[in-house]
């Protein structure tokens, strides 16, 4: 797959995931967990029909002797799938996205560490003006008032989203690496285990289960499938920084499908992390060009390691 095919579904997956706050925002009667566990079953039952079709009945046979990576990838996966829902019940969708944007910095951070791989100067000097349009955004929604107490739940999906990506792309690395898919279906059950108690007694009308159904299939399900995928052709830092459209794609949602109309301040810091995509995807692009002729490649990690 090609750089820019691979950017182009990320971009993909950032638009299925932005409409989750809008959605959101048009339930009749679930709330906070009970949320969280309809989403995470619709998208359990969606993935296991697309895990069959994709790896057959086979696949299931040795689920209790999956792999350690597969295991520790869904927890992760659980985490973010539990924590974003309910922060968005806590808090308003700008304010959970501006959160959640901390992503990159943090898997730059890891990817470094643990994964010891340089990152080249364009997805760095990108990190850093995302980042400062991110704290403008969060600087003023505080003083502004606006509670803490969703932003403190939003805070755990990038960091698990840290931790995913890493797992992901250190088992891309090795020649005989584990298929990584049935993860996402892992961090789907135990997501929804994990809030049905907190869930209960369930009180979603009809119209909801309709929008969860949405939910747990289009915008979780395929995107996560792809996202996985893309791991094996964008390092991680990349996939993070690209992860940050969400954030601009699902204000922009929040404000003309629910009225969530943004601050002056989100506006402009929103549009400093888009400058920040658009420079760094620009220059990748170009600089592949001018390596193309020589044989070289990108200072990425490769396909074929996973």
């Amino acid at each position: 797959m090609s750089h820019a095919r691979a950017v182009s579904l990320m971009i993909l997956v950032t638009l299925l995931w932005s409409i989750a706050g809008v959605v959101t925002r048009h339930l009749d009667a679930a709330r906070s967990f009970e949320v969280t566990f309809w989403r995470s079953l619709f998208n359990a039952l969606t993935l296991a029909v697309a895990l069959t079709a994709l790896r057959g009945p086979a696949l299931w046979r040795g689920l209790l002797q999956w792999p350690r990576a597969l295991w520790l990838s869904g927890a992760c996966w659980a985490v973010m799938f539990t924590a974003f829902m309910v922060a968005l019940t806590l808090t308003t969708v700008a304010n959970v996205l501006v959160t959640m944007a901390v992503g990159p910095l943090v898997t730059a951070l890891f990817f470094r560490l643990f994964l010891r791989r340089r990152l080249p100067a364009r997805t760095w000097t990108a990190i850093a003006l995302a980042g400062l349009g991110i704290a403008w955004m969060f600087g003023r929604e505080a003083q502004a008032g606006v509670s803490l107490a969703g932003s403190l739940v939003a805070l755990a999906v990038p960091l698990a989203a840290a931790v995913n990506w890493t797992i992901l792309q250190r088992n891309g690395e090795r020649a005989a690496g584990a298929d990584m898919l049935p993860a996402v279906w892992i961090g789907a059950m135990l997501s929804a285990l994990a809030a049905l108690p907190l869930a209960w007694p369930l009180q979603a009308s009809a119209h909801d289960l309709g929008l969860l159904a949405l939910l747990g299939s289009v915008q979780l399900a395929i995107p996560c499938l792809l996202v996985v995928r893309l791991a094996r052709e964008l390092p991680a830092p990349e996939i993070a920084l690209l992860a940050l459209l969400e954030v601009v794609f699902g204000v922009a949602w929040a404000w003309l499908g629910a009225g969530e109309q943004p601050s002056t301040s989100t506006l402009a810091g929103g549009a400093l992390v888009l400058a920040a995509l658009v420079g760094n995807e620009a220059l990748a692009l170009h600089r592949g060009r001018l390596r193309q002729p020589a044989g070289e490649r990108e200072d990425r990690t490769p396909a074929t390691r996973r």
